[in-house]
């Protein structure tokens, strides 16, 4: 079968179509018909002799072979051609490769300049922290220190030490609004901390009668 492949090749090559194929096939669909409905069907002893047997299997060989050898043949005609329009396709992707890259260059340089002004914005915003200094009268009367005190918008944190046997604290409040205040004490210190936005607080004793006394003050915060 090989062999008559090879020799079916030149002729048959030269034939980009599977017509050589269909003819065959077709041919070999025909012989069989025939051998089953012609002769086998009407003639109950065919084939009659050893000679008969052989004619039929030499033409069934021969068409078989003849099917299988176009097969062969014209299956293998398309693949070169596909190879052959793979190529263009190929270096046409090459050929695009460079101007990839090239514009993807400028993209790079400018991204670092784009960084540098955020990295100089958290310091900008940070909030401003101011720590003030309040003490109570050490020898009991019912006064601060000082009536006014002054701090930046932000984190304030006022420090008041009592040195009398009195308790007291510092209360800081917005108006009619109390804001916060430090712990009633006597002896040592205690520590407030909040958080002011620009205004004139009032920061006062909050024990009973202290402040109607006198023991107040102003903060202003700019």
């Amino acid at each position: 079968m090989h062999t008559l492949a090879l020799q079916l090749a030149p002729i048959l090559g030269a034939e980009k179509s599977k017509v050589p194929f269909y003819i065959a096939g077709g041919a070999l669909v025909a012989w069989a018909l025939f051998v089953a409905m012609a002769l086998g069907m009407r003639k109950p002893d065919f084939p009659a002799g050893l000679s008969g047997q052989r004619a039929v299997s030499a033409i069934t060989a021969v068409l078989v072979i003849a099917v299988a050898s176009t097969a062969v043949i014209t299956s293998g005609g398309p693949k070169p051609a596909a190879a052959s329009t793979a190529a263009p396709s190929s270096s046409s992707t090459a050929a695009e490769a460079p101007s990839a890259s090239a514009s993807s260059t400028p993209e790079t340089t400018t991204a670092p300049a784009s960084t540098t002004p955020a990295s100089t914005t958290p310091a900008a915003a940070a909030p401003a922290s101011t720590s003030l200094a309040l003490s109570a009268n050490p020898e009991g009367r019912l006064t601060y220190s000082t009536k006014a005190l002054s701090a930046k918008a932000g984190n304030v944190t006022i420090k008041l030490a009592n040195a009398s046997p009195v308790e007291h604290n510092v209360t800081i409040a917005l108006g009619s609004t109390v804001l916060g205040a430090a712990p009633t004490f006597a002896g040592g210190s205690k520590t407030i901390a909040l958080k002011l936005k620009p205004g004139k607080y009032s920061f006062y004793c909050s024990v009973p009668g202290h402040r109607q006394a006198g023991m107040e003050g102003t903060l202003t915060v700019s």
